[in-house]
């Protein structure tokens, strides 16, 4: 991998760390949207994997109702599961060279969803349907876009969770979501056991990290709600590009 490579490597995700350090989410999502402009979805994925399970094995743990959260939300972890085992080899079977346009569609629709400010209010006796229905859609789509947020972000923000269990159930959901894919990766060859993908992987956590710690520091200076709503605003402009571009 050339060093003009690494650091628009570095670049990506020093810049997808700020992101999350600033309003705690939108890593693996502006990581995977960027790094589809010049490498495949399977590489993207591959790189975004250690990076994003870091981060969100930390959220996942930091907080007293990661008990709670695994019990209501088990059904859906495995829905999510079975998902991403149903659709192994989408990023790179026969709908490979549509992945980017996917993936383009599906970050304009979670860049609408983050810019809506009504949540809807899931019936509490939908959810043993609900639950499972959403994990097995958003296995499928971490599988075939490499991101894991679409519908398992919004159907949480559906269930009423208190703040710290939303951010528990986001972590706990995103955590399964990715250590699905990165065994999907691994099966499909997407981590090369090369030094090459060691350099990118290594930079890219490196850079993930010194964003994050960046984002937490520009917390403080600017309002985060504007920052969310740029962000979002970003993704729904990045998104229409890919799929534009891909399907045309």
């Amino acid at each position: 991998m050339h060093d003009a490579s690494l650091l628009l490597i570095a670049a990506v995700f020093l810049l997808a760390g700020s992101v999350k350090g600033v309003i705690g989410l939108g890593l693996p999502t502006l990581a995977m949207g960027l790094l589809a402009l010049f490498m495949s979805p399977l590489e993207a994925a591959a790189l975004m994997a250690g990076p994003s399970f870091a981060t969100n094995i930390w959220q996942m743990l930091a907080g007293p109702a990661f008990g709670r959260v695994v019990r209501r939300l088990w059904p859906m972890m495995l829905a999510i599961c079975l998902g991403a085992w149903l659709g192994a080899g989408a990023m790179s079977g026969a709908l490979a060279a549509r992945g980017v346009g996917y993936l383009g569609i599906a970050l304009a629709l979670y860049g609408l969803v983050g810019l809506r400010t009504a949540r809807i209010a899931l019936p509490a006796a939908w959810e043993p349907v609900a639950g499972p229905a959403a994990g097995l859609a958003t296995g499928l789509a971490t599988a075939a876009t490499g991101v894991a947020v679409m519908p398992a972000a919004p159907y949480l923000q559906s269930l009423g969770l208190e703040r710290d269990e939303l951010a528990q159930a986001l972590g706990l959901s995103f955590t399964v979501s990715t250590a699905a894919l990165g065994l999907d990766v691994i099966a499909q060859g997407g981590m090369a056991a090369d030094g090459s993908f060691g350099r990118a992987a290594t930079v890219a956590l490196a850079a993930s990290a010194a964003g994050m710690m960046l984002g937490q520091k520009l917390r403080a200076r600017i309002s985060p709600a504007w920052f969310r709503r740029g962000f979002f605003a970003s993704l729904v402009l990045l998104g229409l590009y890919q799929a534009t571009r891909a399907f045309a």
